[in-house]
């Protein structure tokens, strides 16, 4: 996303926890879609190996591990991983809206939702290693904004930080429990 594309969305808002490195990187998302209005950036450190990292993603087939009152309709996402869910196939439903698009076993996973109220969105997750035990979970979003007036500027502003609260959440818990995974196998 060009600065000019929001001009009141503060930086945090558009790239929250991602280094310019990150933001540089091509993701799988950006095959997808040429010439998104908007790009959202967010990560996170995780103190935790790669490959549960990844194993705790796709888990969100089961649930979005956000705000369960808002977004899982006040159900408790799984606090433990579900047996079966790191078996990936294209259109397999994610948080409900998504669809499975593209996977890297172990690396990514890239979704897509369309027909909402957000219009076309596309995230692609990454899982990259950063040391010992360690990792760098981050997301990228392009969204094409639906036409009138959810797809004005402010609208795409609104939308950006309303994803900030939620995306936050949802990357802070799943590092959370992949770390909590990892000190209980440390620990034998």
């Amino acid at each position: 996303m060009a600065a000019a594309s929001l001009p009141r969305c503060p930086a945090v808002v558009r790239n929250w926890g991602s280094t310019a490195a990150e933001r540089a990187e091509a993701f799988p998302c950006d095959r997808l879609m040429a010439h998104p209005p908007m790009r959202l950036y967010r990560a996170v450190a995780v103190a935790a190996p790669p490959d549960l990292v990844f194993r705790w993603l796709c888990q969100l087939r089961a649930a979005p591990y956000s705000y369960d009152l808002i977004d899982n309709r006040a159900r408790r996402s799984p606090q433990t991983l579900t047996p079966g869910l790191e078996r990936l196939e294209p259109g397999q439903r994610f948080m409900r809206i998504f669809r499975l698009v593209e996977f890297e076993p172990g690396r990514s996973l890239t979704v897509r939702s369309t027909g909402t109220v957000f219009g076309e969105v596309l995230v692609s997750y990454r899982v990259a290693e950063a040391g010992p035990g360690a990792c760098r979970l981050v997301a990228k979003l392009l969204v094409a904004p639906p036409a009138g007036p959810l797809g004005s500027l402010p609208a795409r502003g609104l939308l950006a930080a309303g994803d900030l609260v939620m995306m936050r959440r949802q990357l802070l818990n799943i590092a959370q429990l992949s770390e909590r995974d990892a000190r209980g196998i440390a620990a034998g």
